[in-house]
């Protein structure tokens, strides 16, 4: 039962959100083998201001 999880800054769409779920559970399915109906992909939405490079908030780029 494999589990994928994917970090990611806001302002993504609720399109893409549902695109990268369906390719990331397909190529899993393709390249594991394993049933889709046991693949779970969970999406971790941050905001700008939770998340620094550098030093640096995102939010302050």
């Amino acid at each position: 039962m494999p589990f994928v999880t994917i970090k990611f800054l806001e302002g993504r769409t609720d399109d893409q959100k549902k695109a990268v779920i369906k390719d990331v559970t397909d190529a899993v399915s393709k390249n594991l083998g394993a049933p889709k109906e046991n693949i779970h992909v969970i999406l971790e939405e941050m905001k700008k201001t939770d998340y620094g490079v550098a030093g640096v908030r995102k939010s302050d780029m």
